[in-house]
């Protein structure tokens, strides 16, 4: 009997499967890898965790320069994927919202919107609307003293200027709902809806004060040529660098 889904991304991830990573915005992958190993100041033999690993396409790369790497993500698909390749990292199927792990690792990153950002939903929303604060804390948790955190979070300067008419923002929660269709290896298609909390620099900030950890920077950032700008309004998404105190 199949496993019932926790949560509204799996079926997406379970139909797209090895099709993700034909999509354009992981051809910047290698440059994001680079980036986030310079800003972290990360050496050989660091613990890393990636929450929302996907497939496990940072995971591998950070492996391949010496780093102590698990992987998570919420889709068992992503993790049977990652799984099979050939790499020094670790992947587990593991929910974010649940995860306990406490001072475990010298850095923790969360990429394209995986597990931060993606957390919210109609129902959870209703219960728990900043559910990504939960994750925050957990992944402020997951770090050692004088670790740190690189995540992306989507842009709500970027999104509100540029509205399809497949999207619904909902301001009270900063909640981007998308009518998609998403296409498998098998050029299969069918349609999706996700769920896109976005944020500004100043949310970003406030949160991660509040989970304890201390701010270092925040840049706007652009997939693919993934360069470190000053926050604006025409990039579509930004990246947190913050430490966890000694």
């Amino acid at each position: 009997m199949k496993e019932k889904y926790s949560h509204w991304f799996e079926p997406i991830a379970e139909h797209l499967s090895d099709a993700y990573l034909r999509y354009s915005f992981t051809y910047g992958t290698e440059n994001e890898v680079d980036c986030l190993y310079s800003i972290l100041e990360l050496k050989a033999g660091d613990r890393l965790l990636d929450v929302g690993c996907g497939p496990g396409r940072h995971s591998n790369l950070f492996a391949e320069k010496g780093i102590d790497v698990l992987g998570i993500d919420i889709s068992s698909e992503f993790i049977r994927l990652a799984n099979i390749e050939t790499t020094k990292a670790e992947f587990l199927r593991q929910d974010i919202r649940q995860m306990k792990y406490e001072g475990e690792f010298d850095a923790v990153v969360s990429m394209c919107q995986g597990g931060f950002g993606l957390l919210c939903d109609p129902e959870s929303s209703i219960d728990n609307p900043d559910i990504d604060l939960v994750a925050l804390e957990n992944m402020a948790r997951a770090l050692k003293p004088g670790g740190k955190l690189a995540l992306s979070a989507f842009s709500s300067y970027f999104q509100v200027q540029y509205l399809s008419d497949n999207d619904l923002f909902d301001a009270s929660n900063g909640v981007n709902k998308e009518d998609i269709e998403i296409m498998n290896s098998k050029s299969e298609k069918k349609k999706a809806v996700t769920w896109t909390t976005c944020f500004t620099p100043r949310e970003l900030r406030l949160m991660t004060q509040s989970v304890g950890l201390i701010v270092k920077n925040i840049w706007s950032v652009k997939p693919i040529e993934y360069k470190l700008l000053p926050c604006d309004i025409e990039n579509p998404e930004f990246l947190l660098l913050a430490e966890k105190a000694t």
